[in-house]
């Protein structure tokens, strides 16, 4: 499937975002990931097409990622934002559901999307 994210921007510390990603046909499982050049690639969660979303253990609380199968939409709310935060994140998408059990990174899913771009200032 194809992937389009939105919803990135800048945003000063302690603010939130929510980002959206549109994807153009059904999916066994979307995630999150992000990469930035301070930052290595790190898994943030996926949501398997039930509504069960899983998270790195160092991003949960913070970061919710929910889905709207309807529109074969994926949204990452991410809260009390710190620069560290700043990179670009990617949407991604699974059809086979043994890549969706959790044992997977959403980096290592099928398809990707583009990015979007998350700067926090301080």
């Amino acid at each position: 499937v194809q992937l389009a994210e939105s919803g990135g921007g800048s945003v000063q510390a302690g603010g939130s975002l929510r980002l959206s990603c549109a994807a153009s046909g059904a999916s066994a499982c979307m995630g999150w990931f992000r990469e930035g050049p301070r930052m290595p690639r790190e898994d943030i969660g996926m949501i398997s097409n039930t509504g069960s979303p899983t998270y790195a253990a160092s991003l949960k609380g913070r970061f919710t990622i929910s889905r709207d199968n309807a529109k074969n939409t994926v949204y990452l709310q991410m809260n009390n934002l710190t620069p560290d935060d700043t990179a670009m994140y990617y949407c991604a998408a699974e059809s086979d559901e043994l890549r969706c059990s959790g044992s997977w990174y959403a980096y290592e899913f099928a398809d990707k999307g583009q990015g979007t771009q998350v700067t926090v200032s301080s």
